[in-house]
This record gives structure tokens, C-alpha cells and sequence, in this order.
């Protein structure tokens, strides 16, 4: 088209000024859409109506427009709110510059006649352009601007153009005009992500809120058709609630905890559009990896309470399946028992393992077993877990009495009392319960052609040795005698111990003379 131009700037740090057909305008920022920036009408000296008529606006180099043209009013108005931290972080002065373009005709004049008047035009600068020259009614040359080849304003958003106006005066005269042409956008170029798939790696233990990875997507286009936005064209219903995506920026935010045991892999698709409706869509693969968080578990699947003392080595005592939900070594698993305890470990099927005794047991010894089943993972630092396996040994009747003594002796006064108490053997049996009931008794034999047991008995309770009679040392001196201590098991066991009876001599008989004989009783007188 035909246009002419004027230089635009708007500043915002400093009051304006007109000078050379450039302003200046200072504005604050986070002013509400269409807030008064300045006249530029007037500053410029254009008339509202040529303003109107000819199509003036504002363009802005960048993709962003803030500004507009009022053509009514000839005010420059703000197209949005102007944020100044983001636009010029660290910088004292925030400058935005705007050009304003006002259609209209391309004229020379040339107040010479004849052939002195003007009589050519010439374009140069540019193979996009081509120069048409139309005569008018009056005769007058008027030039036109016509496109010769299409425009990209992606690869010049500019075009510099000279005119030459030229009379036929010797030596001829010329003059100049310096046409720029700004390329306005079309939305020809759809968003482009950088990747067509992105892939990315992380530990399930990211804290919450971590940027896991960012998307771009670039549109060359200008304005909104050059402002690309970003969403999340495809995911299910579990990765939505674990992941945000930012439509501004394209970071990827974690917003709940990952959990590689739940869940280690996910893909979204991901959508760039612009703000003309084109778009291009790009893969994010998200692979968690493994931490070790996981603790081996022990779950005891069977176990014995108590096992009797005489079960042969290899007896399975518990069967235990242990597990590590993390992968890799952080889940591989080790397991070993307490040191000190007659039992092993014995792999059985994959991560069952069996707790068997390793030799044979004594109840005597050890009554009683609290088995510790210990795993540790393969992480590092390994994590432990513990299981108490409660075991009773049960008696078996496999000791038998033992007396306290080797051998008894006592010592009877003759001529004592019937019933009374000689001694008290005493025999103790290691074993638990019935097995450990000790019972006394007397073993047969004969004194003087009678049964022992017509002279002393044994009390089967306590162990205690009663005479049964009154001993005279002058016919019985001593007794040998066997008392067994049995025990109450099935089949009972049983030891003897011997016991000596001294019977001590009291002075019970007078003395007898035997020589010479005493005289004959004399007879009846």
C-alpha cells in the first residue's frame, strides 16, 4: 500500500518532548487496558481526519503489543497492562518503542514546468518492490508501490526502500524519499517443540513442587500469533494429579509424592498452540527410578511353638517368606539368624526360607528360644528388619534320678523305738514335670531269714528310712540295704543308692558268771 511514517517512543522513566517528528511519553506501570498514554494528534500536527481515513496504527517491534492508536481521538491508549519488573528486570531505565504508520499517497512536487517539471520515478532498494507509475487526469505522474514477490516477515520484518523522483532539467534535478515497509504478521508457522519426545529420569524420593523438566516450542509468527501456550493434550487420571504442567513456560512440576513401587513409568502429550489456533504436540516419557525406601518385610507364614527336645536335626521349626518391594540391589535380600541358637537357615522356594534345628536340642540347657530372623537389603545404607520367633522346648524323659550322696550310712541305738527315723535319702531329677516326680522304694532282700522290709521302710514321697522295729545290737549289728529313686516317666528311669545301718550297742545286760557254777538251790525241807 501507500503510506508515510512517523517515529513513535514511548518512554518510561522520562516526560515527553516533540522533536523531529519522534515522542516521548512517560507512563507508569499497571495501568488498566486502554489508559491515556498520550495525543499524538497533536504533537504530531495530524489532522483526526486523515487519521481516520488513512488507516494509522501502532506497530510494535516485539510480539507483544502494548499500545494502540484511538483513531478517533488521535490517542495513543496501552493495549494491556505493562508489568515493569517483568519487562526490564535490573535495568534503572524501562524503554518500549512503537512506530506509528498512517496510510497514504506517495507525492513529489516539483514547482518547475516544461520539461524542467518532474518527469520520472525510480525504486531501488529492494526486490520485493516494483515501482508503477500511473498518470492522472491532470497529467500528473502519480507513483504506486506494488508488491512484486511475497513477504516473510520472519525472514525481514522490515524492507528499506529509496524513491527517486527525477525533471528533465540539464543538469536534471532529483529527489528523495526513504520508504519503510514493515511486514505485518500472518499466522503462517505453527509452534515447533524442540523434541519431538522428551524423556526424562527421576528418583522417586524428588521433593514435591521440583521442576522435573522443561518443554519448548518456538513460533517465528509475531504477536499473538508468535505467543505459544502450553497443555497437556493427553494423560490419564493418575498422572494429572501427580503432574503440572505450566502454560506459560512449559515447566513440568511434581505436585504429589512418587512412589517407583506404585508406579515408575508415565507419558503425556503434550500440546503447544499459538494464539491463532496452530499447534504441534510433542511425547514426554517420565521414568521414576528406584530408592531404596523399602525396609525388608518378614512375615512369618507357619511356625512351631515348642518342639520337643529329642526332634532330630534338619526338624523344620518356622517357614518365613521375606520380601523387598524396591529393585535392583536395593531389593535384593539377605537373611541369617542370631548367633548362638541350635537352628539354621535353608532356602526353600524363591523368597521362602525355613528355620530347622541344627542339632539336638536340651531342655536342661535351654528351656526356652526367642530365634531372631534378620534381613538386610542390598541398598546402601542397607535397611534391617527383624522377626522373634518364641519356641518351647518340650521335656522328654531322658535323665534319670540322681541322689545327692553316693552312699548313706546312720547310726541306731538299740532298743529303739519303733518307727522312728533312721535317715533321708534324697535324689533330684533334671527333667520338667511327671519326667521329674521322684518315688523311693525299698529293694528286696532278707536279714536273719525275714524280708528287710520286716525291719525299715521307706517313706515314697520323701525319701525318708523308718525302722520298723526295735534292734537288739546283740542279735542284729548292721544292715546293707538298696534304696531306688524312680522317676515318673514311661518308661520310668531309675538309680539305687546303698544304704548302711550301724546298730550301736547299750548297756542293756548285766554281767553273767559263768565258772565256777553256782551251788544247787537246796530242795524242800
Amino acid at each position: 500500500g501507500r503510506r508515510q511514517r512517523a517515529l513513535l517512543c514511548c518512554v518510561l522513566v522520562a516526560a515527553w518532548e516533540a522533536a523531529r517528528g519522534q515522542l516521548r511519553y512517560s507512563v507508569p506501570e499497571e495501568l488498566p487496558k486502554g489508559s491515556f498514554v498520550g495525543d499524538v494528534a497533536k504533537d504530531l500536527a495530524l489532522e483526526l481526519a486523515a487519521l481516520g481515513a488513512r488507516g494509522a496504527r501502532v506497530v510494535s517491534p516485539g510480539r507483544a503489543q502494548y499500545f494502540a492508536l484511538h483513531a478517533s481521538s488521535g490517542h495513543l491508549v496501552t493495549a494491556e497492562r505493562i508489568d515493569r519488573e517483568q519487562l526490564c528486570r535490573l535495568q534503572e531505565k524501562c524503554v518500549l518503542r512503537c512506530e506509528l504508520i498512517v496510510e497514504g499517497e506517495m507525492k513529489a512536487h516539483d514547482p518547475d514546468v516544461g520539461v524542467n517539471s518532474l518527469q520520472s520515478y525510480a525504486l531501488s532498494g529492494d526486490e520485493h518492490f516494483s515501482l508503477s507509475v500511473q498518470a492522472g487526469a491532470d497529467g500528473e505522474k502519480r507513483p504506486e508501490l506494488v508488491l512484486a514477490k511475497a513477504l516473510d516477515r520472519e525472514e525481514a520484518a522490515f524492507h528499506e526502500l529509496l524513491l527517486r523522483a527525477s525533471d528533465g532539467g540539464d543538469p536534471a534535478r532529483t529527489g528523495t524519499a526513504r520508504i519503510r515497509v514493515a511486514v505485518l504478521d500472518a499466522n503462517d508457522n505453527a509452534p515447533a517443540f524442540s523434541q519431538a519426545v522428551y524423556a526424562v529420569r527421576v528418583p522417586e524420593d524428588v521433593p514435591v513442587g521440583s521442576t522435573l523438566l522443561t518443554v519448548t516450542a518456538t513460533d517465528p509468527d509475531d504477536g499473538t500469533n508468535g505467543i505459544v501456550k502450553y497443555s497437556m493434550k493427553k494423560a490419564t487420571d493418575t498422572a494429572s494429579e501427580i503432574f503440572h504442567l505450566e502454560a506459560e513456560t512449559g515447566e513440568i512440576r511434581l505436585l504429589r509424592n512418587l512412589d517407583y513401587e506404585v508406579w515408575n513409568f508415565y507419558e503425556l502429550e503434550l500440546q503447544a498452540r499459538d494464539g491463532g489456533g496452530l499447534f504441534d504436540t510433542a511425547k514426554v516419557s517420565i521414568s521414576v527410578t528406584d530408592v531404596n525406601d523399602n525396609a525388608p518385610e518378614i512375615s512369618v507364614r507357619s511356625a512351631l511353638s515348642e518342639i520337643s527336645e529329642d526332634a532330630a536335626p534338619g526338624t523344620v521349626v518356622a517357614l518365613v517368606h521375606v520380601q523387598d518391594r524396591d529393585s535392583g540391589a536395593n531389593g535384593e535380600v539377605r537373611c541369617s539368624l542370631g548367633e548362638g541358637v541350635p537352628f539354621r537357615l535353608e532356602r526353600a522356594l524363591d523368597d521362602y526360607y525355613s528355620v530347622v534345628t541344627a542339632r539336638e536340642l536340651d531342655r536342661e540347657r535351654a528351656s526356652e528360644y526367642n530365634v531372631t530372623v534378620r534381613a538386610a537389603d542390598g541398598g546402601s545404607p542397607a535397611l534391617r528388619s527383624g522377626a522373634v520367633l518364641a519356641l518351647r522346648v518340650l521335656d522328654v524323659n531322658d535323665n534319670a534320678p540322681v541322689f545327692a550322696e553316693a552312699r548313706y550310712s546312720a547310726r541306731l541305738p538299740e532298743n529303739n523305738a519303733e518307727g522312728a527315723l533312721v535317715l533321708t535319702v534324697r535324689a533330684w531329677d533334671a527333667d520338667w514335670g511327671q519326667n521329674a516326680r521322684v518315688r523311693y522304694r525299698l529293694r528286696e532282700g532278707r536279714l536273719r531269714g525275714a524280708p528287710l522290709s520286716s525291719y525299715v521302710s521307706v517313706q515314697a514321697e520323701t525319701g525318708a528310712l523308718y525302722a520298723l522295729r526295735s534292734f537288739d545290737y546283740e542279735e542284729v549289728r548292721e544292715l546293707e540295704l538298696w534304696v531306688r529313686a524312680e522317676d515318673g516317666g514311661a518308661p520310668p528311669l531309675s538309680s539305687n543308692v546303698s544304704v548302711r545301718l550301724l546298730i550301736a550297742d547299750e548297756n542293756d545286760n548285766a554281767p553273767q558268771v559263768l565258772y565256777p557254777p553256782p551251788p544247787p538251790a537246796p530242795g524242800p525241807g
